[in-house]
Formats: C-alpha cells, sequence, structure tokens
C-alpha cells in the first residue's frame, strides 16, 4: 500500500463539509464548485458572489527609497501619476516585447507597495542589487477575497457598516468589519476581472475565516452566491480580460538569465501545452499591444521592451477579439464520442481544462482561415448566460473584425482533427456596464438594492 500524503483544507476560507468537489492547484484543497457552475456564473451579472480561490495571489511587498525606480524601470505603465491609495495593472515585459509578469500594484505609502501576481519576477529584480530596496513575499500571511456582481458594494456596505461610495475605479483605502464582537481591520480595493462592479477585500491570513463568514453573512440578502474554481476561470473570457496562465502564458523561457536565477527549473506549464496548436511554448507568448494593452503604455520613460514596442505599435499586428464557436460543430465533437474509432478529441463542459493538480495550464487551438493561420485560440468556455461557446483569440489583423468567418482546428498534434467553424464576435462579449464606468455615487442604498433583485431573476 502506497501512502499518500495528507492534502489540508485551505486556510483562506472556512471548510465546508457540504463541498465535495475541490482542487489542489495550490497545494491545498480549494472548492471547485459550491452550488454548482450554471448558478454560480449567473452571480455577476444578477447579484454577486464572494471567491476566495485565488489565494495566495502571489503578495509580494516592495519598500525602500529604489521601489518606485525598480517599477519605473521594468513596467510599461506612466508613473509620473501615482498617489497613495490608488493602483496600477503593472506589465513587464523582455527586450522581445512579450509579457513577463502582470498584475496589480498598490500605493500603500511613499516607498511602500503591494504587489500581486508579479512575483517571481519582481523578486528576480530585486535580488539584481541594482536597487536600493527590500522584497518580502507575504504569501501565508495576508488573504485576499473578490466580491463581484451588480449588488457588491450594498453586501459590502452591509459588511462594513459604511459608504464605500468614495472608492473610485483601481482605488483603495482602509475600512472594519466587524466579526464575532470585534472590528476588524481590512483593505477594500475596486477592482475586478468580471467586468461588472468588483471588490477586493485584503487583510491578515489570521483573520481570513472570520472576515469570509462576516462577509457572507452580509450578503445573503443580496442573494451572493460562492464561486469556486471552475467558475472564476471561466468569467475572463466572458469579461475580455486575458489572463496569464488560461490565454497566455509569461515568456520565461526567453530571457536566460531569469531562468538561471529560477534554477533552471521546468514549471509543469513548459510541458503541458494541450490543444492543437502543438508544444511550441512561443505561441501561447504574447505582447501587450495584441493583448488590448496599448492605452497604458508609456513612452516617456526608458523600460525593458520599450524599443520592441515601439516597433510592435507602429506595425500590423494580431488583435484580441472573442470567437463564438458555430453551435452544429460543437454538436457534432459531441456526437462523435458515440461512434466507434471515429470519435474526436473530447471537449470538456463547461471549459478547457484550466487549473490542474499542480499548476495552470493553457488549452491553446491553432485559428485557420483557408489554409492560412489566421492567430490562436485560448480559454474556451460554455457561456450559460448567453448559451454560446466562446473563447479569446488572438488573430491577424485581416481576419480580426466583428462577423469574419474562420475555424478552430480541434484535436492534438498527431491525432484525429476536425475544423470547427467559428464566428468573430464582440469583444469583449459581456455585454454589461464595466466597473471603471459605473457612478457608484448613483447606485441603489442598502434597501433599495434588496428590491432590485425582483427585477434581476430569470435567465436571459
Amino acid at each position: 500500500m502506497h501512502r499518500i500524503d495528507t492534502i489540508v483544507h485551505s486556510p483562506y476560507l472556512p471548510c465546508d463539509p457540504d463541498v465535495a468537489d475541490y482542487n489542489t492547484t495550490f497545494g491545498h484543497l480549494s472548492p471547485w464548485q459550491f452550488g454548482g457552475w450554471k448558478k454560480e456564473s449567473l452571480s455577476w451579472k444578477k447579484s454577486c458572489y464572494l471567491h476566495a480561490g485565488l489565494n495566495p495571489a502571489s503578495p509580494y511587498r516592495l519598500h525602500g527609497p529604489d521601489a518606485l525606480r525598480l517599477l519605473r524601470d521594468a513596467c510599461l505603465n506612466g508613473f509620473a501619476k501615482f498617489s497613495i491609495g490608488c493602483s496600477k495593472h503593472a506589465v513587464m515585459c523582455n527586450a522581445q516585447g512579450n509579457v513577463m509578469a502582470d498584475g496589480i500594484v498598490l500605493r500603500i505609502g511613499e516607498a511602500d507597495f503591494t504587489c500581486f501576481f508579479l512575483n517571481p519576477y519582481i523578486d528576480y529584480l530585486v535580488a539584481s542589487g541594482r536597487y536600493d530596496v527590500t522584497g518580502e513575499d507575504l504569501t501565508g500571511k495576508t488573504f485576499l477575497f473578490q466580491v463581484a456582481g451588480p449588488l457588491a458594494l450594498a453586501a459590502l456596505e452591509a459588511a462594513t457598516s459604511e459608504s464605500l461610495r468614495d472608492i473610485d475605479f483601481l482605488w483603495h483605502r482602509t475600512s472594519q468589519i466587524a466579526c464575532e464582537g470585534r472590528s476588524i481591520a481590512v483593505r477594500v480595493f475596486r477592482l475586478g476581472v468580471a467586468r461588472t462592479l468588483a471588490y477586493e477585500i485584503h487583510g491578515r491570513i489570521e483573520d481570513a475565516h472570520e472576515i469570509y463568514r462576516a462577509i457572507w453573512n452580509a450578503g445573503q440578502p443580496f442573494a451572493m452566491e460562492r464561486i469556486g474554481m471552475q467558475v472564476y476561470g471561466m468569467h475572463h473570457t466572458e469579461g475580455g480580460f486575458a489572463q496569464s496562465y488560461i490565454h497566455f502564458l509569461p515568456a520565461y523561457t526567453q530571457d536566460r538569465d531569469f531562468m538561471a536565477f529560477l534554477g533552471g527549473r521546468t514549471d509543469a506549464y513548459m510541458q503541458d501545452l494541450p490543444g492543437s496548436a502543438g508544444a511550441a511554448i512561443e505561441k501561447r507568448y504574447a505582447n501587450p499591444v495584441e493583448l488590448g494593452w496599448s492605452h497604458m503604455i508609456r513612452f516617456d520613460h526608458e523600460f525593458v521592451g520599450r524599443a520592441a514596442l515601439e516597433r510592435i505599435v507602429a506595425a500590423p499586428h494580431r488583435r484580441m477579439v472573442t470567437l463564438e464557436w458555430h453551435r452544429d460543430d460543437v454538436l457534432a465533437v459531441y456526437a462523435s464520442q458515440f461512434l466507434a474509432d471515429a470519435d474526436l478529441a473530447f471537449m470538456d463542459f463547461a471549459a478547457n481544462p484550466i487549473w490542474t493538480a499542480h499548476n495552470s495550464v493553457v488549452f491553446s487551438d491553432d485559428v485557420m482561415a483557408g489554409e492560412a493561420l489566421a492567430g490562436i485560440s485560448s480559454g474556451r468556455i460554455f457561456s450559460y448566460y448567453y448559451r454560446q461557446m466562446l473563447s479569446l483569440a488572438l488573430l491577424q489583423p485581416e481576419y480580426a473584425h466583428p462577423g469574419t468567418m474562420v475555424e478552430v482546428l480541434w484535436g492534438p498534434p498527431g491525432g484525429r482533427q476536425q475544423r470547427l467553424r467559428a464566428t468573430v464576435a464582440r469583444y469583449p462579449y459581456l455585454d454589461l456596464p464595466k466597473n471603471a464606468d459605473i457612478d457608484v455615487k448613483n447606485l441603489p442604498e442598502k434597501n433599495a438594492a434588496q428590491l432590485t433583485l425582483n427585477g434581476i431573476s430569470g435567465n436571459r
């Protein structure tokens, strides 16, 4: 008999004995789903959700006299304005202009920043010795919860017992949440990838379970749902937020020095490259221009990758689009499973594999236009809200116009393959007001928000 080490439950949220479906991507048990993926996937359109599965979010504290200079040298973003209490979607590239890391940087103090999803690349920059800074990995010391959906603000105001309408998009501040007779300090941050109104709650790991329960209890009058890892990985495609490890891979292997810093290890994602795009990892790399992030680039300072990005911006380049897969062709894939010696590769429902036991994978398929390779498709999901099979695709500009028909090559290289028709659709696909455009000062107060639930019922 072989011994199997015990996998502990996530330290970031309370254990629910009624949840039976778990994922172990981050080395602990995280719920794969709570009330079912269909119900969970409607939450950010109709009510709101609470999610803890993003932990650990590679939290990293950067502080010291040269902290801002390090960020300026490494990021394509502009830093002429970066006030305490604000944040940036920081994007770091290599010399070829491909994304090495992208995540969020919160300015906490004059020389104090908290970063998410920039590690280990930011730790590599700290270790270079070029900057008078200190870096601290905060994994296991802090938590991050996400609350998103049209009633997210009402739920959080109920949890904090204060108005949060002064927090603009990308801004953050401290607040308090009452838990079992005491008030616990948290940071409320207005951000989210669900496209709709969304916030994050940050705090100390010691308080994680109490804060989670308090938010969950406060959210009950607003039909709050808990969402698991499966659905969280799906809403990036609907909302048009290209996400590393779902739609593209960071270009680690293009930087020999960084690979040496990692000890030359080959991460699992470099070996697990499913889909018809095959084993060429470079096909899954992307630059910020084609990912739709050109508006963030500021050529007013020197940064790694600037020369390459200047060339990319000035020339025709791939564009991010939504693909709407044709129903009949998708159904034919499932029908083939009943045909002996004629079945195509199975199409996981409701989405391509994203989270695996030890890593996140990018399932990518070639997109064809006749005999020409038009681009690459990733992040396929079934949208229950729209009843459509969708993916994001990076296409050559001549094929990136809405209404253009292309074909997704389905099936692994060397195996049975089939071309599935797809149409270039609107991008982003989710046609609800996005977080950045919502004037929270005019949203209904708590009691009025509860009444709006009567008008948000039913499916699309």
